[in-house]
């Protein structure tokens, strides 16, 4: 089945003159920014799962979506890329990520589900080269087949980490051979229900053991993406090592991974950890280890990850700040890691939801740049924090004297420091001023 999306053939952009629900106003992928096309700059993803595989349920009600590709056999999966493929041409987006699960029909076992995969793979690349879409990232989904209910690396049972170190390496084939520019590891049961049979310890040495082989295996078949962590505190999980943003580079630190492996950041996932987004951009920046962000958003009146399509561009335009202020996305980009309403019942809705959101980010983007050009907020923190690379400030951080040195030094100044304000509601006001609203 083609043409599922019958309503329109291309999207492109219009501008805000125009009236048409089915084009862009904001993003135009072309537009030349700094010396870089603005698709160039945002490096935008849709996203499998979401968008092709969850029939619409939610944890009070069933599958609200009927699709032609729901399905477990070979001639649905294939169905479903058609459709997928369709989609990103009409978007005229120029990445997708996946879960092999997304994409292969489940077999009875390993063996089933990696050649299923590998088929799949081999009918992408077609596909990939028709479309001119390349893969941002690729993925295991080690956390919706039963035997993942206790976790696949920190999982008790060894057989289960081999199971699921195995499907990893064919996952990593699999985004190889599609010139993946990002590997992905979403420990969505990687945590524990109750400590009262859990051994933390065994768990996280675990998991450091399944990571440092999967580097390894990046080296040795010459994979040149990226391998990335996804952070999240709990859902479903009461608690997931991979808790935030700290949480993980702590765990890198111990596992000796810190220089081989960077984090993919989640709106939704940073709220539920009660950061902000762009906290754990700017901290994942000033670790050094930011690689790439699916964006979306999360209720405000809901407890959970409700995966919506962003629509504040001010949220976004402070995510896109921090980026820029690190150089911008490197192997990354914007991974949509968002769902339609479960009465969002029409094809067109698909589309709608994905120009809402590239229209949101490209607002946002261009603020950011304003924001980032004006240069006061970063003059601003740049003076208030000018004393420590004078002569006094570097002597404490090369740690040239000691704690009796500092005490004698601020008692023969007679020093009494006075505060100073942090002047953060004129900070605010720089950055309302320079968002963009038309």
């Amino acid at each position: 089945m083609k043409n599922f999306f019958s309503t329109v053939d291309k999207i492109t952009y219009e501008g805000t003159s125009s009236s048409n629900k089915f084009s862009f106003k904001y993003y135009n992928p072309d537009e030349t920014i700094n010396n870089k096309r603005m698709e160039d700059h945002l490096r935008f993803a849709a996203c499998y799962w979401h968008n092709f595989v969850w029939p619409g349920t939610d944890p009070f009600g069933g599958d609200t979506f009927e699709r032609p590709w729901f399905g477990n056999n070979m001639k649905q999966a294939k169905l479903k890329a058609d459709i997928a493929f369709e989609m990103f041409s009409i978007l005229n987006i120029p990445y997708f990520c996946f879960h092999d699960h997304d994409v292969r029909p489940e077999g009875n076992g390993f063996k089933e589900n990696t050649s299923n995969l590998n088929e799949m793979v081999d009918y992408f690349q077609l596909k990939m080269e028709e479309c001119k879409v390349k893969l941002l990232w690729g993925t295991a989904n080690l956390f919706s087949h039963k035997r993942y209910m206790a976790g696949a690396a920190t999982n008790p049972d060894p057989e289960i980490f081999a199971f699921a170190a195995a499907t990893v390496k064919s996952c990593i084939d699999a985004t190889h051979q599609l010139k993946g520019e990002n590997y992905v590891l979403w420990g969505g049961r990687e945590g524990y229900e109750t400590l009262l049979n859990t051994d933390i310890k065994s768990e996280i040495d675990q998991l450091g053991t399944f990571l440092n082989l999967v580097v390894d295996y990046k080296h040795k078949i010459g994979f040149k993406g990226t391998i990335l962590i996804e952070p999240k505190p709990q859902e479903p999980t009461k608690h997931q090592y991979d808790y935030d943003v700290g949480n993980v580079f702590g765990f890198l630190k111990k596992y000796g991974l810190e220089n081989e492996v960077k984090v993919n950041i989640e709106t939704g996932h940073a709220y539920l950890a009660n950061h902000s987004f762009e906290h754990e951009i700017a901290l994942a920046c000033a670790l050094g280890i930011f690689g790439s962000i699916d964006m979306n958003r999360n209720d405000i009146q809901s407890g959970w990850d409700t995966d919506q399509f962003p629509n504040n561009y001010l949220d976004v335009a402070l995510a896109y700040y921090h980026i820029l202020l690190y150089g911008g996305f490197k192997s990354g980009g914007t991974n949509f890691d968002a769902k339609l309403r479960r009465q969002s019942l029409d094809p067109e809705d698909l589309l709608l939801a994905h120009i809402g959101a590239m229209d949101t980010c490209a607002l946002g983007f261009k603020s950011a740049l304003k924001l980032l050009k004006n240069g006061d907020l970063k003059e601003f923190i740049d003076k208030r924090y000018s004393n420590w690379s004078k002569t006094f400030g570097k002597s404490l951080m090369n740690r040239e004297m000691n704690l009796e040195q500092i005490t004698r030094w601020v008692e023969d100044n007679n020093i009494n420091p006075e505060p100073v304000s942090g002047k953060q509601e004129y900070l605010e006001n720089i950055f309302i001023q320079n968002a963009i609203t038309k």
